[in-house]
């Protein structure tokens, strides 16, 4: 399988991480987790990112899938917030 540079994690063929990912989003509580139009339009902006680079980003070592769906987090590159 080739994998990509600019992928998510399923994309990746990281099914193993992707898995522990959602259970770990499905644990966030209400309050905290943002809808998911804020998701999706977050998550296709990390997409088009030159710092994704197999569903992380190399600005922060986070997981995207998983950071953007915290309400309160944020693009983690200060010189070019994407969301």
């Amino acid at each position: 399988m080739k994998k990509c540079k600019r992928c998510l994690l399923l994309e990746a063929g990281e099914s193993v991480t992707h898995e522990e990912i959602i259970r770990s989003v499905n644990a966030i509580d209400a309050e905290s987790r943002t809808d998911e139009e804020t998701y999706k339009k977050r998550i296709s902006r990390c997409r088009e990112c030159e710092n994704l680079v197999s569903g992380m980003c190399r600005k922060c070592g986070c997981y995207v899938e998983y950071r953007a769906w915290f309400k309160e987090k944020s693009c983690p590159d200060y010189d070019s917030r994407k969301w």
